[in-house]
């Protein structure tokens, strides 16, 4: 960074740091002890999909490395699009079996990234709920290389536990990166496995 850059209050972007996702273990750890919040078995990756050759071939080596399991009785990773056009990736595992599932997400993100689809990857999702059915995911912001919360009401509709988020955003602060700018912190409503 140049002083021209520090006079004009300019930074650089944070780089994405996949590793961060190795964090959300010790995060449930957390969040369980503190709010009773327990993972769900459920995770997505979101990505804007492309057109071309390349990207197919790439979508499919990543689908074909998380159904590797299937045959051992693990669950095949489902596949969707949600109401902006962007691709979901949903990863299925046991909810005691955390580390695989983060394992899985960071494996579509570095597949993705490896073969150049980087830019094209916004964000991950690790679920949670508590014993009242209060949904909570943890969202990884790919090009920001930060977490922040996202409570949706129970319910339905398209409304969020604000109090419950920042509530969150404080436990975890010794845990996970977490994303300072709220402006950041955006719903994704109907996220797979949320």
């Amino acid at each position: 960074m140049g002083i021209l850059d520090t006079l004009f209050g300019r930074s650089k972007p944070v780089k994405p740091d996949l590793d961060q996702l190795f964090g959300v273990p010790s995060a449930a750890l957390t969040l369980e002890a503190a709010a009773g919040f327990l993972p769900t078995g459920l995770g997505s990756v979101c990505f804007a999909a492309v057109e071309g050759a390349a990207f197919v071939q790439v979508e499919q080596q990543v689908r074909a490395l998380l159904d590797a399991d299937t045959e051992r009785g693990g669950v095949p990773v489902e596949a969707s699009k949600d109401d902006y056009g962007y691709s979901w990736l949903l990863a299925r595992h046991s909810p005691e079996e955390l580390p695989e599932l983060v394992n899985d997400l960071h494996a579509v993100n570095s597949e993705l990234e490896a073969n150049g689809f980087g830019p094209q990857l916004l964000c991950s999702l690790v679920a949670f709920r508590n014993r009242e059915g209060q949904s909570l995911g943890l969202v990884y912001l790919y090009k920001r290389g930060t977490f922040y919360p996202f409570a949706p009401m129970p319910g339905g509709g398209e409304k969020r536990n604000s109090p419950l988020e920042l509530q969150v955003n404080a436990m975890l602060g010794n845990d996970l990166r977490l994303e300072k700018d709220l402006g950041r912190w955006f719903p994704v409503w109907g996220a797979p496995g949320l």
